[in-house]
């Protein structure tokens, strides 16, 4: 049993190599459809999230940002929040519907499935990284006219861990994006139920709130409890705070990430073969 799996190991790591150029390709290719006849282009992973931020800002910053207490300063603690949540369900998203968008091609040429998941996901991880200069722009405009409670944001080294956090979300979008592509292949309605989903779990993370702000305990319990909780406050925590990640938050996450990876590769792997008789 152990020899057959290692020899799995082995033409899986031997099958990725061959074609990871194929991937690079793919990713390249979703980044530049995504922004495709816009005048901006790429320049949109720039200024959509800050403008997600403004309107954000204005709509909630006199209902929660005014818990100056628990806030260091609104504005750049909601586009922390809503990066992360954005990577998340745009990858999500982009996984899931990835075998529908690609039939054609996947009836026709020998790819091995998991590249078309990876691709979108990747593409995403890109916006999201070039989204990273965007939040070190706002963070110096508050900083230095201190808007907002801005004078109050302060950097260290701690801030040059922000790439943990980043890397254990990718892992836990993968497992996830993975676990998507096959139901959505078998249930064409996960879709709509993981758009509705999404919605829904925006207001369940504390990304235009603050935790403290709930008062009901079971609520906290509930919010604490979301994965997603964890890796946004991990990443809150080295690049809003600057502090030292809570060593708590660190094992529950990547425990996290790394058992959604697996289960998501042992279904993937499990119905990768079957997939094509049901698109």
């Amino acid at each position: 049993m152990k020899a057959i799996k290692k020899d799995e190991a082995s033409h899986f790591i031997e099958t990725f190599q061959k074609y990871k150029n194929l991937l690079r390709e793919l990713t390249r290719k979703n980044v530049k459809l995504k922004y495709r006849d816009s005048w901006l282009g790429i320049l949109w992973s720039f200024v959509q999230p800050l403008l997600n931020m403004i309107v954000l800002t204005v709509v909630f910053s006199n209902i929660f940002g005014a818990e100056r207490k628990n806030i260091v300063c609104y504005p750049v603690y909601l586009f922390t929040g809503r990066l992360l949540f954005e990577f998340f369900t745009s990858s999500t998203k982009r996984a899931l519907s990835s075998f529908r968008a690609n039939a054609p091609i996947i009836k026709k040429v020998y790819v091995p499935k998991y590249m078309y998941p990876l691709s979108g996901i990747f593409s995403n991880f890109v916006t999201f990284a070039i989204s990273i200069i965007c939040y070190i722009c706002v963070w110096i405009f508050f900083k230095l006219t201190g808007i907002s409670g801005g004078d109050g944001l302060k950097i260290n080294y701690h801030a040059l861990l922000f790439f943990v956090p980043m890397a254990i979300l990718l892992l836990f979008v993968v497992g996830i994006g993975l676990i998507l592509s096959v139901l959505q292949v078998y249930f064409r309605d996960i879709e709509y139920i993981w758009d509705v989903f999404c919605t829904l779990l925006f207001y369940c993370v504390p990304i235009i709130y603050h935790l403290k702000a709930v008062t009901t305990p079971w609520v906290q319990i509930v919010i604490k409890i979301n994965p997603l909780y964890s890796m946004l406050e991990l990443f809150r925590q080295c690049v809003l705070y600057c502090t030292p990640m809570s060593w708590k938050l660190l094992l529950y996450a990547s425990v996290w990430a790394f058992a959604t990876l697996f289960v998501g590769i042992w279904i993937f792997r499990k119905k990768s073969d079957d997939l094509i008789f049901h698109m």
